[in-house]
């Protein structure tokens, strides 16, 4: 899983949303700390492989649901997808 911290990212909460994944640790998830996405203005921006998923100006307070739902239950928080990609 990588969590953009571009410049872009990092002004819109970036790091808080990395501090927030490292909070919450799922077993064989690793946890990146990416450089520019490409998708600046929309962050801040989380992808997660190899699902290919990705979710966009997502909040540490949003993270406990894509632990939950996504990384853990298998399914992707819909509400919370990226449309330019999804």
């Amino acid at each position: 899983m990588w969590i953009c911290q571009s410049r872009t990212c990092s002004r819109q909460g970036a790091a808080r949303v990395l501090q927030a994944f490292r909070a919450n640790p799922v077993p064989d998830v690793m946890v990146i700390a990416s450089p520019c996405m490409g998708q600046c203005g929309n962050g801040p921006m989380v992808r997660v492989l190899p699902d290919d998923v990705w979710y966009w100006r997502v909040c540490p307070e949003e993270v406990p649901a894509i632990v939950k739902r996504h990384l853990q239950g298998g399914e992707p928080v819909k509400a919370m997808l990226y449309p330019i990609v999804h």
